[in-house]
């Protein structure tokens, strides 16, 4: 693999090199999750379930279909992962799943958002094992691919696609090294303040490692991770005036955009603002990640991108 920058590759390190997972001496399998709860797996597991779209994106991208995961909600099952969910059982949404159907489809082990299933913990861990993760950062979802491909029997597998992720990351960093990539904006919310994410979060950090400005900021609380952003009036975004605004997916009108300040941020008038897809929210997973990258390139690395 191509030498990496210092702060990936001491993250992947201390991945693969983490004493929390791996194989017990009597060929169990036993993870640490990001609760600091101990899973014990008397063999890999088969039948996953997901809530989370991560669980499910990282089983397929290790080759296990999921039995079960958890939906956006009126928006349905996840579209970039559709054609591989055809016939899957829905969960609901994830900060609801339905665990009568999860415990119907018999799983051998839930992967799920730590955040969204901890007053739901016992009821899941009375159906199968979980895997509660907190798949904020890229080093969460570093640790977490890794975890999962201990769990479902893959860890080679998994560590060849942390690899091909963070190689994928260093080629477009050297590839745009030294070009002005500008200053840019996540916004979602569908209120009147729309809601700016921090550094920290997974598509930013992405933005920011391939030369970007993202004007959200450091996180307060770097260790928990959250608060994931926050709140920002249009006044405030105006000071800032990034070059580039990034809008994601959200159920309701946003009216933010309503807003007679709006027109006069810099990239309404220049057309710099890009509706994303909804794989941006939770873009932990091997196939999500990948996509971001790629969405990346074409919209704002590629010759003619004006950037």
């Amino acid at each position: 693999m191509a030498s990496l920058p210092k702060r990936i590759a001491t993250s992947l390190l201390v991945v693969l090199l983490s004493p929390v997972s791996g194989w017990a001496d009597n060929h169990s399998i036993r993870l640490t999750d990001d609760r600091g709860e101990t899973l014990r797996l008397p063999a890999a597991a088969t039948r996953p379930a997901a809530i989370s779209t991560f669980g499910a994106d990282v089983a397929l991208a290790l080759g296990t279909a999921p039995v079960a995961v958890t939906d956006y909600g009126l928006q349905g099952a996840p579209d970039y992962l559709a054609s591989q969910l055809s016939g899957v059982r829905g969960l609901g949404p994830r900060h609801q799943p339905n665990l009568e159907v999860l415990s119907s489809v018999r799983p051998d082990l839930v992967i799920a958002i730590r955040r969204y299933t901890e007053k739901d913990g016992d009821q899941i861990e009375a159906i199968a094992p979980l895997l509660a993760l907190d798949l904020i950062t890229v080093e969460d979802s570093l640790r977490a691919v890794e975890l999962a491909g201990q769990a479902l029997g893959k860890p080679a597998k998994a560590e060849a696609l942390n690899d091909r992720f963070l190689e994928h990351v260093q080629s477009l960093a050297q590839r745009n090294h030294g070009k002005p990539m500008g200053t840019v904006a996540l916004l979602t919310s569908g209120s009147e303040t729309p809601f700016v994410y921090y550094d920290h979060f997974l598509p930013t950090a992405l933005l920011e490692r391939l030369g970007f400005d993202n004007v959200g900021g450091k996180p307060p609380n770097p260790e928990s991770g959250i608060p994931l952003g926050y709140r920002i009036s249009l006044e405030a975004l105006l000071k800032l005036n990034p070059d580039t605004i990034l809008l994601l997916p959200t159920s309701r009108q946003r009216a933010f955009t309503m807003n007679p300040i709006w027109p006069y941020l810099k990239a309404v008038s220049t057309g710099q603002v890009y509706e994303m897809p909804h794989y941006w929210k939770e873009g932990a997973g091997p196939i999500a990640r990948e996509r971001i990258l790629d969405d990346i390139q074409r919209l704002l690395l590629a010759p003619d991108s004006g950037t």
